[in-house]
């Protein structure tokens, strides 16, 4: 594959830059191959972007190099690619959030060294709306997904016990997310504190393995439930995103069967799946994700929960990145150095 090409997908004329650039230097995986993965899985990659505010965490020189986020859309965009113009109280103005809506605004996404892609649980139409649920498992070392699936499996029963279907994927990092899908008229005021309730619930079934506080000193050797995703101001890692590890890891659907199988050979490679591990999986299993799109559930009604009011203000995003355009200096401002730990990652 040659440094750039101009190609056309859909009607659409792109130009595709450094295709030759090692973005993942452990293995080799060249920007080349991570746009060639994009537009590989975007069957079922698009339909879980679509509609949704999307934020990019980008890595222009590689995974152990400088990143930023971006969540206002660059003005050096083609005039097909659409965004949601959407208020944010912290920063007192509007931000253009792109959308992932097609084939050729992911392979132009992709082609700005996006790896990672952060979502959304709304749709940019009804942003107080989520339509899933929740749960990021994250294990404090020496735990590992391994631990995460017990959780999983915990949850799993609670969710049995309400009478809702829960989908179980890969972080693509090192633990596990459940998504409890609604496609119902809810709120986060509602959805937050119900994941809360339920993540003490477990803390307090399970506090050998498991914790619902943020505090980083108590995750040792543990599982930290995080429910504070459900929030209109916070994003997940997006199902099929590449991850910014050493390896092209992928934020992988997986069954429930895997879950339990990966913790009774208490194995948790069983567990990590590479990009071209999930083109595979898809070809032959299809997207385990796609009820998640479209099962209807409503969120049951647990004594002692209110509906919290709406925040006054903006709080940080799952992931703390700026919003970024490309006046002035602004890459050199926002980038964060590969070699200090940049941001939680699960």
């Amino acid at each position: 594959m040659s440094g750039s090409q101009t190609i056309e997908i859909e009607g659409k004329r792109l130009k595709l830059t450094n295709l030759e650039k090692v973005l993942y230097p452990d293995t080799g995986f060249t920007k080349g191959q991570m746009i060639d993965y994009y537009a590989r899985i975007g069957p079922v990659l698009i339909p879980q972007l679509a509609g949704r505010p999307l934020t990019l965490k980008r890595y222009p020189e590689g995974v152990d190099k400088e990143f930023f986020f971006e969540k206002n859309a660059t003005q050096y965009r083609p005039e097909w690619v659409k965004t949601a113009p959407i208020w944010s109280e912290g920063n007192r103005r509007t931000v253009n959030y792109l959308l992932a809506d097609d084939l050729p605004t992911l392979v132009w996404i992709a082609n700005l060294a996006s790896l990672e892609l952060h979502p959304s649980l709304s749709l940019a139409r009804k942003i107080e709306q989520p339509t899933v649920i929740a749960f990021d498992l994250d294990p404090g070392p020496p735990a590992n997904v391994v631990e995460c699936c017990q959780v999983a499996l915990w949850l799993r029963e609670i969710f049995e016990h309400l009478g809702l279907r829960s989908f179980p994927k890969t972080s693509g990092s090192k633990g596990l997310q459940i998504y409890v899908p609604m496609n119902t008229p809810t709120t986060y005021g509602a959805t937050k504190p119900f994941a809360h309730a339920l993540a003490r619930l477990l803390e307090d079934e399970h506090r050998e393995l498991v914790v619902s506080d943020m505090s980083k000193e108590q995750r040792t050797k543990k599982v930290f439930v995080d429910w504070s995703q459900n929030d209109e101001h916070k994003t997940t890692i997006a199902v099929y995103s590449l991850r910014a590890r050493s390896h092209p890891t992928v934020s992988t659907p997986v069954t429930w069967e895997e879950v339990e199988h990966a913790l009774k050979k208490k194995d948790a490679s069983l567990l990590v799946f590479e990009a071209h591990q999930v083109l595979e999986r898809v070809e032959k299993r299809g997207d385990l994700f796609e009820p998640v799109l479209t099962l209807k559930q409503r969120l049951p009604k647990l004594p002692g929960i209110a509906e919290s009011p709406p925040e006054a203000t903006e709080s940080e995003p799952a992931e703390p990145g700026a919003e970024h355009s490309r006046k002035g200096s602004g890459r050199a401002a926002r980038a964060r150095p590969a070699s200090k730990k940049k941001a939680r990652t699960v």
